[in-house]
């Protein structure tokens, strides 16, 4: 099995130390994550870029909770769900809302629930995401701008999530917590959606 190793910012390749000590700064520590991802200093950019554009993004903040958690679930991600559940209860949304995504169910508040399912159909269908679908999540009140903003979040996730999927990134004692495995998530996804991808690419 390929090993990868785990950097700091006193040891990373020399163009992602100031990322690295940045991160530090901001958060108390180097997440393992961000050590992993310093071996390839342009991935580490590139994932704080978008970090940054999706934080500034038009979807509300518990909106944003929900699409980084959804993307990670949906995709198998361990490492990810338990550090964004942290963040996401360090954001005060609501604990039921947490274990909600983390177990794949639906979501009492209809906004969040569009939100969540239209992220998910985003990755379980590779974007080939049916017009109704669309439409549902515009009647929940969203706009076509936080439809792209939920692009964003997923591309953001892809990055971090794959990344740790190749590298079984070690969980950093910050989110031990909220540990997560993926045995835990129901499979909640449309019973369709391949069908609908299939269609929708074919058309």
């Amino acid at each position: 099995m390929s090993e990868f190793r785990t950097y700091d910012e006193s040891d990373a390749p020399e163009a992602a130390r100031p990322m690295l000590t940045a991160a530090k700064k901001r958060m108390g520590f180097v997440t393992t994550l961000n050590g992993v991802m310093a071996e390839s200093p342009e991935l580490l950019a590139g994932y704080n870029a978008l970090a940054e554009q999706f934080g500034r993004s038009s979807l509300p903040a518990a909106a944003k909770q929900v699409v980084l958690i959804t993307a990670s679930v949906a995709n198998g991600c361990e490492y990810c769900v338990a550090a964004h559940s942290t963040l996401a209860l360090r954001a005060r949304v609501p604990a039921e809302v947490v274990e909600a995504l983390r177990a794949g169910r639906p979501l009492a508040d209809e906004a969040l629930e569009a939100v969540r399912r239209l992220t998910q159909a985003v990755v379980a269908q590779r974007g080939w995401v049916a017009e109704a679908e669309i439409e549902a999540f515009l009647a929940a009140g969203h706009t076509r701008r936080h439809v792209l903003d939920i692009v964003l979040g997923v591309g953001m996730k892809t990055l971090s999530n794959y990344t740790n999927h190749i590298a079984s990134t070690p969980l950093d004692p910050a989110w031990a917590d909220q540990a997560w495995t993926r045995e835990q998530a129901t499979d909640d996804r449309h019973p369709d959606a391949v069908c609908t991808a299939s269609s929708s690419a074919g058309s």
